[in-house]
């Protein structure tokens, strides 16, 4: 299934890339051509994480299953029940911190075959895919910002534009981000953004970078939206 280009819109002296438009956003650009001879494909996420909606919306695309191990809430996440409607098997895993979804998520793949996704999707051959897409923006940017979780899309975006200033805003873990220059979001992780951006984006995540970007940022930067 072919996906539609990355919508660029400027807004505020930046220009944003809106994959908040894309159900599943970017991580979904990675994961239709992941694994192709998997029938199904397993995540271990966060409650907040957005990878498990990606891989619902791509697994129903491509005709595969998807499961996502989540520590159990007695409501679940917005997101992991985005992830249900999307179609995908949840299992909730009791007292689970992420270590245990995640050893969990193994032991399954180990009985089944199926394949077990990497944490954040950091893989040589996603950060490939992800360059290939920005390659293929119709705009050279100067400045590039992004949100860091693993680091990969930042790396990506270095790969594709390598003579670009690049900015990430770290929300987790410390991320591996090559030679971009590294701001840190105050909230943790689970919560959301003291400061939205004056358009959808993912609250606990991208989101987050909105408030070093409109005090920072050169104008016609380039801001890479991953989700909504």
């Amino acid at each position: 299934m072919s996906l539609p280009e990355p919508v660029l819109e400027r807004i505020a002296d930046m220009v944003v890339v809106r994959d908040d438009l894309l159900p599943g956003g970017t991580k979904r650009r990675i994961l239709d051509g992941l694994y192709p001879e998997a029938a199904e494909l397993v995540y271990a996420s966060p409650a907040q994480g957005y990878a498990q909606v990606a891989l619902a919306h791509s697994a129903a695309a491509t005709g595969r299953r998807a499961t996502v191990f989540v520590a159990r809430r007695a409501v679940p996440h917005a997101r992991t029940a985005e992830a249900m409607a999307a179609g995908a098997h949840v299992v909730q895993v009791p007292h689970g911190y992420l270590s245990v979804v995640q050893s969990r998520a193994r032991a399954y793949c180990d009985a089944t075959g199926a394949a077990l996704l990497p944490f954040g999707l950091d893989i040589p051959e996603a950060l490939a895919a992800l360059a290939g897409v920005a390659r293929g923006i119709p705009y050279q940017p100067s400045e590039v910002w992004c949100v860091a979780g693993s680091g990969l899309l930042s790396r990506a975006l270095q790969a594709a534009w390598p003579s670009a200033r690049h900015y990430a805003v770290q929300v987790g873990r410390p991320p591996s981000i090559g030679g971009a220059s590294l701001f840190r979001a105050p909230e943790a992780f689970e919560r959301d953004a003291r400061e939205a951006p004056p358009f959808p984006s993912c609250a606990n995540y991208d989101a987050k970078a909105w408030r070093f970007i409109r005090r920072q940022a050169s104008p016609g930067a380039v801001f890479w939206n991953v989700a909504g």
